[in-house]
């Protein structure tokens, strides 16, 4: 049974796509996360199951993008603390905010869909 996604929705719409990337991408820029060298997914919570399987994986498959990673955290935290952001030239722009653990969390979740598939297989005896 497919399940539909809003997201898909909006993603195969030209119309709907064209209308809500200017206002995302005004939104990025108004949270202000790339002025204190943020990428995306770097706001993403670590406490989530799937989340730590990704950053592992991230850390296996690309030990500088985890390292950098926890760079950019800690700079951001530096900057919370003294209530400042970059300079401007630090600031994260729009090309560099790529969605770098996105892909290893689709693959973590597909694979936690699949097992919790499995565990849920009900076995019929034949009489």
């Amino acid at each position: 049974m497919a399940t539909i996604s809003l997201k898909n929705v909006v993603q195969n719409s030209k119309f709907l796509s064209g209308l809500l990337t200017p206002v995302s991408k005004v939104y990025a820029s108004a949270a202000g996360y790339r002025e204190i060298g943020l990428r995306y997914d770097d706001l993403i919570a670590e406490e989530n199951p799937l989340v730590k399987e990704a950053l592992r994986r991230l850390e296996i498959a690309e030990p500088r993008a985890a390292y950098d990673r926890a760079f950019r955290i800690r700079q951001a935290v530096q900057c919370s603390t003294t209530q400042s952001v970059l300079p401007k030239d630090k600031w994260i722009t729009e090309e560099q905010d790529i969605r770098y653990l996105k892909p290893y969390m689709d693959e973590v979740s597909a694979e936690f869909a699949e097992r919790d598939a499995f565990d849920n297989i009900k076995v019929t005896p034949k009489h």
